[in-house]
C-alpha cells in the first residue's frame, strides 16, 4: 500500500487528530493544575487556556469522527475550521516574531493594567513590585515587600524575558500552523478518495 492511498491518508489524518487531542488535554490539564496549586490566580487566564483546549478538543473530535467514518459533511466543516484556525494562528505567530521592544513594552503595560490578579501572580513569582516602580503605599505579594527598598519594578524583569518568550511562542505557533495546513491538505485529499477494498467496512 503506497502512502498516497486511502488507508494511509485515513491513518495519517487520525494520527494528526490524536495529536491534537493530546495537546488539548495537556492545555486543560496544565491550566487546571496551575489553578489548583495557586500558581495562577487569574480566572480569565485559566478560563482562556481551558477554552482554547476545549475548542481544540472539539475540532479534533470532529476531524477524528469524520476520518473514521469518511463522513463528507464532518470532513468539510473540519477542513474549513482548521483553515481558519491556521490563518489566525499563523498571523499571531508572525506578529510574535516581528514585534519590536517598544511594542513589547506597550503591550506588557496594557496587560499589566488590565488584571490585578495577573499583577499579583507576577509580583509573587518574580519577587518584584509595580510595573515601572514599586508602590510603597500600596500592597504587594512579593517577599521583598517586607523591605520595600529592596524591591525592583516588574516591568524591566518581564521585558528582559519577553523577547525570548515571544520567539518561543511564535516558533511553536508556526510549527502547529503548518500541521494544520497539513491537516487541511490531508482532509481535502481524503474526501476525494474512495475505499477500493472489497470490504470497505473492514477494521483498519
Amino acid at each position: 500500500m503506497v502512502c498516497g492511498g486511502f488507508v494511509c491518508t485515513k491513518n495519517s489524518l487520525c494520527a494528526l487528530n490524536i495529536l491534537y487531542v493530546m495537546v488539548s488535554l495537556l492545555l486543560i490539564g496544565v491550566a487546571a493544575w496551575g489553578k489548583w496549586f495557586g500558581l495562577v490566580s487569574s480566572f480569565r487566564v485559566v478560563a482562556g487556556i481551558i477554552g482554547v483546549g476545549i475548542f481544540l478538543l472539539f475540532v479534533a473530535f470532529v476531524g477524528l469522527c469524520g476520518a473514521l467514518k469518511h463522513h463528507q459533511v464532518l470532513l468539510f466543516f473540519y477542513m474549513i475550521i482548521l483553515f481558519l484556525v491556521f490563518m489566525v494562528q499563523l498571523s499571531v505567530s508572525a506578529a510574535c516574531l516581528a514585534i519590536n521592544k517598544e511594542q513589547q513594552k506597550e503591550l506588557l503595560e496594557v496587560g499589566w493594567n488590565k488584571s490585578e490578579a495577573t499583577q499579583k501572580d507576577v509580583e509573587k513569582s518574580l519577587n518584584c513590585c509595580g510595573f515601572f516602580h514599586p508602590n510603597y503605599n500600596g500592597t504587594c505579594d512579593a517577599d521583598c515587600f517586607s523591605n520595600p527598598l529592596s524591591c525592583n519594578p516588574c516591568g524591566p524583569i518581564i521585558q528582559s524575558h519577553a523577547e525570548e518568550v515571544l520567539r518561543f511562542v511564535g516558533g511553536i505557533g508556526c510549527f502547529f500552523s503548518f500541521t494544520e495546513i497539513l491537516g487541511v491538505w490531508l482532509t481535502h485529499r481524503y474526501r476525494n478518495q474512495k475505499d477500493s477494498r472489497p470490504n470497505s467496512g473492514a477494521f483498519l
